[in-house]
């Protein structure tokens, strides 16, 4: 055995080998629901533990906890040990660190809006183009204003602030559809109530977290519990997807080396394919070509190797093809592509021993040191070192309690963002329009008041002119002349 070997199983011949150097030219576990899939990720994932190789994965039936905790011997386990030839066999469980979206069941796992970025915050929501368009705007304005988009909120605020300020942003941008942002916002409600909400924050995941190894030099299996999650499919995908393109990104270049610095297994791997728009697809095969020089190995989990696109799935060197069976047409033709992705062995027909296959049994095909795929053996897998089912509760909450992330992301933060910053604006925004109306308002008054005077005055005019008016007209009548003459009587009597 070489160093850097991991045995898969054996056929009573030989042991069946993966080069652990090979890793990153990613693989393929196919196979009907309960023919041994979980299993055969149990081993992959503890034997690259083993060889200082940390590893992500995500638990969507909530039984691969057991990694962590040792194995026992069992009849059965020791005489497949002895047809496989295999003589060391300590059962030994393995460093583990526990993540969950809602963090409940372990390490509270975030992203931020930002760092999702409009292509796949896109396919999560299932905009269509044009919505699309509007999310570019949103994060092109943020950009240019130097707004923090960290969470739905902040991703709310920012979308009706574009709303609101249409025409000054269609100057730069480009046309605002109103019904397309009211669309987006209906659909972000949506993801909330499927729980993005705790999804969408900081402290944000960061990704030597999932790179590490203990004290003993033994790469840490970081587990995803994904129980709860893969009742929000497009979340989970969208999530994965994430990840690998952030390991894409800020990985440094290496090449092939004796070992990968990263295993990542993408279990149900058809939520990330299915429904997916073509330039999705796309970008999933550039990152699964290019993440292979960054160090990293891909192994998608699946029921049908049609599961995976066929620009993805000739990427795949590294096959292990559990049973299926063929009760419909469509599930024959399913059989028939998967046979025919193997490099045939003319010992057997791989079409009929897929159909025969029993639980723990696969059709295995590896690549030798030279990149070339091994002719397809039929195998019987090799069991774990580490303990069958999931840990239980206590011990599960007894490793997350001593996990040393545990202060980094237990608590959430909420720094300034744009939520904050355009409620400022537009409570500043308002404060000016109150002033303006109080300004208004005084002016109005004062109006009023000089208005209410010249009325006063012109009232007071107005009395003096009609009592002239009066007297005048009193004068030129009878009664008028009588007063007249007694007031000048009474005047030249005095003198």
């Amino acid at each position: 055995m070489q160093p850097n070997h991991i045995i898969l199983g054996g056929n009573g011949e030989k042991q069946i080998i993966l080069d652990a150097g090979m890793a990153n030219r990613h693989g393929l576990i196919t196979g009907a629901t309960g023919t041994g899939k979980t299993v055969t990720l149990q081993v992959l994932a503890e034997s690259f533990s083993r060889l200082g190789v940390p590893v992500f994965t995500a638990d969507i039936k909530g039984d691969l906890s057991g990694v962590g905790g040792a194995g026992k011997a069992h009849p059965k386990v020791t005489e497949r040990l002895e047809y496989i030839g295999i003589e060391d066999h300590p059962f030994e469980g393995c460093p583990l660190v526990f993540w969950d979206v809602f963090g409940e069941k372990g390490h509270p796992v975030r992203t931020t809006i930002s760092e999702m970025g409009p292509t796949l915050l896109a396919n999560l929501l299932r905009l269509n183009e044009t919505q699309e368009g509007m999310l570019q705007i949103a994060f092109s304005v943020a950009d240019d204003e130097g707004l923090l988009l960290l969470d739905l909120k902040d991703l709310r605020s920012m979308l009706n602030w574009i709303a609101d300020n249409a025409k000054e942003i269609e100057r730069e941008y480009g046309r605002v559809s109103r019904q397309s942002v009211s669309a987006i916002l209906r659909r972000l409600l949506m993801i909330e109530e499927a729980g993005g909400e705790q999804f969408f924050g900081e402290p944000a995941i960061r990704l030597e977290h999932l790179m590490q190894t203990d004290s003993s030099g033994r790469g840490v299996i970081s587990i995803l519990d994904a129980t709860t999650l893969y009742h929000s499919p497009r979340i989970y995908a969208t999530f994965l997807l994430w990840m690998l393109s952030e390991l894409m990104e800020e990985l440094p270049e290496r090449g092939d080396a004796d070992l990968p610095e990263l295993v990542f297994f993408f279990d149900e791997a058809h939520l990330l394919f299915s429904k997916a728009p073509r330039i999705l697809v796309e970008k999933i095969a550039q990152v699964v070509r290019l993440i292979r020089s960054k160090g990293v190995g891909i192994f998608f989990i699946t029921q049908y190797p049609n599961d995976v696109p066929d620009e993805v799935i000739g990427q795949l060197g590294n096959r292990i093809q559990h049973a299926l069976r063929a009760f419909t047409p469509k599930d024959k033709k399913a059989v028939k592509i998967a046979a025919d992705t193997f490099r045939q062995n003319p010992a057997f027909d791989a079409v009929e021993v897929i159909g025969q296959l029993g639980v723990g049994e696969a059709l295995i095909s590896t690549l030798d040191k030279k990149g070339v795929p091994t002719i397809v053996e039929k195998t019987l897998m090799s069991p774990p070192r580490s303990q069958f089912g999931p840990l239980d509760e206590k011990t599960r909450k007894r490793m997350i309690s001593k996990s040393p992330l545990k202060a980094t992301y237990e608590q959430e933060l909420d720094r300034e963002s744009a939520y904050e910053v355009l409620l400022k604006r537009e409570e500043e925004i308002l404060e000016k329009r109150e002033e303006q109306a109080q300004q208004q308002s005084k002016q109005k008054q004062s109006k009023q008041k000089r208005s209410t005077r010249k009325k006063s005055s012109s009232r007071r005019q107005s009395i003096g002119e009609t009592l002239t008016k009066s007297i005048a007209k009193a004068i030129g009548s009878r009664l008028g002349r009588q007063i007249i003459r007694g007031i000048l009587g009474s005047i030249i009597g005095r003198r």
